[in-house]
């Protein structure tokens, strides 16, 4: 936060609780302008992660959430995996009802296509949607797209990803401009929709302070078209 973010974002998945539980010790009694987004929808049977989207329990897990991370209300509530097995109006009915009854204030979406999304927005407003995206994988093109028509906010998850094909193109840029590739990477995200909020994890302040420094980064045409 004193380095100028301010979203932060993590879900119940993350170390089973334990995340949500460290962003309030961190940061709770939050500021203003402090933006706590967290998800629910998946479970952990052993060694893998399974969708669960039956809304009892999607409804169950934003409460609790919400004591993990001592709030009134949970500023940003996002399903983590839509679940084939559970009928989406029934998800996003849970959602709805977790807005309705004021229990969270803005409602996203996680993993989704076009057509998912629209279906959710019959029934509930969606705020956000975060899939997976980058300089390495922009398979969800029209996905962004699409929220960039409806002023939909999009967070990418794994922004940083550089794939062997795509590495090759960016060191030289980072080397021309002086910074490192995963801040060419960032600063290609912002730059490419005005809807864009990437969402970088780190464990390091270093690493932290070099993903931030990135949204003053502006890259040349040049860049911009070897990376495009």
């Amino acid at each position: 936060m004193e380095a100028g973010c301010q979203l932060i974002d993590t879900a119940d998945a993350y170390a089973l609780g334990l995340n949500e539980e460290l962003v309030a010790d961190a940061l709770s009694p939050y500021g203003d302008g402090v933006l706590i987004a967290t998800k629910a929808g998946q479970a952990g049977p052993g060694t893998r992660w399974v969708p669960l989207g039956r809304p009892d329990y999607l409804i169950q897990q934003a409460h609790v959430s919400r004591l993990r991370l001592k709030l009134e209300v949970i500023p940003l509530f996002q399903l983590h995996r839509v679940d084939p097995t559970v009928p989406l109006a029934d998800q996003a009915g849970a959602l709805k009802h977790l807005l309705d009854d004021g229990v969270v204030e803005a409602v996203g979406l996680s993993r989704v296509s076009v057509a998912q999304l629209e279906e959710f927005r019959e029934i509930v407003p969606i705020a956000s949607v975060q899939n997976k995206y980058s300089l390495s994988d922009r398979s969800d093109e029209d996905l962004l797209e699409h929220c960039e028509r409806e002023g939909i906010a999009f967070l990418p998850w794994r922004p940083l990803e550089l794939s062997e094909t795509v590495a090759p193109t960016v060191q030289p840029i980072a080397d021309r401009l002086g910074v490192t590739p995963s801040q060419v990477a960032l600063a290609w995200l912002l730059q490419r929709s005005p809807v864009m909020l990437p969402i970088p994890g780190t464990a390091s302040p270093t690493h932290l302070a070099e993903n931030v420094a990135a949204r003053d980064l502006t890259l040349d045409d040049e860049a911009l078209a070897a990376l495009s």
